[in-house]
């Protein structure tokens, strides 16, 4: 049985074409140009997004944030994995290459 966690790492991020996103000094603005709605990440969130729309795949960005920010990749995985799930529930990224359960 696969882990649902490794399936997202191992997954392809895309920010959709209706999705747009500025880093401000305090927070990155994230707008879905189709729903209106708009949403604040603090600059670790900012980070991040920035860092999954540059990588191949959310464990490759795993890598470079954990470098970057020098924490564990085991704990920087995890909270990949999370904010990518509130991220795609929201409706702010897809990712693709995830395996139906």
């Amino acid at each position: 049985m696969t882990n649902p966690d490794n399936a997202i790492l191992d997954a392809r991020l895309r920010v959709p074409q209706q999705v747009v996103y500025r880093p401000f000094a305090a927070e990155t603005v994230v707008l879905n140009l189709e729903t209106g709605q708009y949403h604040g990440l603090n600059p670790s969130g900012g980070r991040m997004l920035e860092v999954l729309d540059q990588s191949s795949t959310v464990r490759e960005a795993a890598v470079r944030l954990a470098d970057e920010f020098g924490v564990a990749q085991e704990e920087i995985e995890r909270d990949l994995v999370e904010f990518c799930a509130d991220l795609i529930e929201r409706r702010l990224i897809e990712v693709r290459g995830l395996e139906s359960a």
